[in-house]
């Protein structure tokens, strides 16, 4: 039952977003799509183009990589050839063929604008492309990359479009005529701050959707989604879980069989990043402290309603290599406490530790419009004052926030590792861009240098007991130069009307399977 509030407020969206139809999957996101170019960011929306477009291949639940538009591949003795054999018979939407020439043109494409792609390390490893054959490519690289298969599966930039949509020039850098992929759904019409909508793709070698449509309504404000499912203006809510409030999503999950409702394993790693190369958080006692000082469990259940688990290091444990049995921090004020009498900082008058005339005082920069992000900052700073420390509050519009992760000038930063496929080689690779907060949290730290090393001496090992003993020496040295601050491991979650079935998870976060998904027997 609506409250009377929610009810006039249910109005007013219906008014302005229409009922979902027959034949027709609608779903919702903060913002229109974005032209879909397959090989840049934002405002591309990640969700949309892998919906659209399509990799050589696919990452599985189970982190194995699975054919796609590649039917198989080998790789050469020295780790740096990978021959293709492309699936047959595989059209682009606009009726242009899917076949070597299409794969090279792509990659040309990528590697013209080779610069803004430098955060993923396959972009900088490759040497060259050559077509084989009609049906036949390989891909030639500078050094062996074990990552190199799952990079290629990412939503972006190894993705296929048409090579009659390129640019004129041939190109995507400058944009592209049409977002034209391989994929199950093509764009068929956008309304700029209402909606995007895409139609089945009738020529798709795969299983075709079961929908005709997939709207995607533009839905800014998490309340109001949570009134368009409610009200049937939408049949779905899939992401991470900031998509709709927390206590709305507990609410509908107890609304069953009105709504179904779940949530995904761990996916990402919620955490914030503490500058080394900053006062006070140069010193590692302080970090030290600082982890030790944070109730999560509280914190995990009051503000995040308990749907994310605690986190005690960069990465879970389910996440490849990241399994060392390290021994976390853990809640302890007392051991905080004595880290920092031990390092000098002694209680002050007003209760916040002083040495050599300077106040324990840290910055937590966050986006102040994160209503999340906010309520964590004011726990920290909460529970950092019982042990000294004091805390200033720092929100800002998030291009600021992005620019202080990218140029330093942070204390404790928000941010999130990648989840799969990502985790960890993408992720610990993007720790060498200086324009990433990783990069700049690890600045001040002596071993800063070697950390870069091992980091390329991982992800070009060939040898996989040597790969291990690699990402083992780099994230314990992480962990024991308490760079960070694991708050949680971020989920998806899912609520969906009881029109439809076949709602679960992707392997990532980022690809929305609305292939699987189908109308619910009448």
């Amino acid at each position: 039952m609506l409250k009377p509030a929610t009810r006039a407020v249910a109005a007013l969206v219906a008014c302005f977003l229409g009922p979902a139809a027959a034949g027709q999957l609608t779903y919702s996101w903060p913002s229109n799509v974005g032209p879909l170019n397959p090989h840049l960011y934002a405002p591309n929306q990640m969700f949309a183009q892998a919906s659209v477009y399509e990799p050589l291949v696919k990452v599985r639940g189970d982190g194995t990589v699975e054919p796609w538009l590649a039917e198989s591949w080998s790789l050469s003795e020295d780790g740096r050839t990978y021959d293709f054999a492309l699936r047959p018979g595989v059209t682009f939407s606009d009726g242009a063929p899917f076949d070597a020439a299409a794969v090279k043109a792509n990659f040309d494409a990528i590697l013209a604008n080779r610069p803004r792609h430098a955060w993923l390390d396959l972009a900088r490893q490759i040497e060259g492309t050559e077509i084989l054959g009609p049906l036949a490519f390989r891909l030639v690289l500078k050094a062996p990359h074990d990552p190199t298969l799952l990079e290629l599966a990412l939503p972006r930039p190894f993705r296929f479009l048409s090579p009659r949509a390129m640019g004129a020039d041939g190109t995507t850098a400058a944009g592209i005529k049409a977002p034209v992929g391989t994929g199950p759904w093509r764009l068929v019409d956008t309304q700029p701050g209402v909606s995007d909508t895409f139609a089945r793709n009738p020529l798709y070698w795969g299983t075709k959707p079961a929908f005709e449509q997939l709207v995607v309504k533009v839905i800014p404000d998490p309340n109001t989604r949570v009134v368009a499912l409610q009200t049937g203006q939408i049949d779905l809510v899939y992401g991470a879980a900031g998509q709709i409030p927390s206590e709305a999503f507990i609410r509908l999950r107890d609304m069953a069989p009105a709504f179904a409702a779940a949530v995904s394993p761990p996916l990402a790693t919620r955490v914030l990043a503490m500058n080394s190369a900053r006062f006070p958080t140069d010193e590692r006692a302080v970090r030290r402290a600082i982890n030790h000082a944070v109730d999560k469990d509280t914190l995990v259940r009051t503000v995040l309603d308990g749907l994310e688990p605690r986190a005690d290091f960069l990465f879970a444990p389910s996440v490849p290599y990241a399994d060392l049995g390290l021994r976390p921090y853990g809640f302890d004020r007392a051991a905080a406490a004595r880290l920092l009498d031990a390092a000098g900082w002694l209680p002050g008058r007003d209760g916040v530790r002083m040495k050599d005339g300077r106040r324990l005082a840290v910055e937590v920069d966050f986006v102040g419009t994160n209503a999340q992000q906010r309520a964590i900052a004011e726990v920290l700073q909460a529970d950092l004052a019982r042990v000294g420390i004091e805390v200033r509050l720092i929100g800002e519009e998030e291009s600021s926030i992005l620019a202080r992760q990218k140029d330093g000038r942070f204390g404790l930063i928000f941010g999130e590792t990648w989840g799969p496929p990502y985790d960890p080689a993408s992720f610990v690779s993007s720790m060498r861009a200086p324009s990433h907060a990783d990069y700049q949290a690890q600045a001040g730290l002596p071993e800063k240098p070697s950390l870069d090393a091992t980091i390329a001496a991982a992800l070009a090992a060939t040898d996989g007991t040597e790969r291990r003993r690699l990402y083992a020496e780099l994230l314990t040295t992480l962990h024991e130069a308490a760079i960070y601050l694991p708050i949680s491991h971020a989920v998806a979650i899912e609520v969906h009307r009881p029109s439809i079935t076949g709602v679960g998870f992707g392997p990532t976060i980022n690809e929305i399977p609305f292939v699987a998904m189908r109308p619910a027997a009448r």
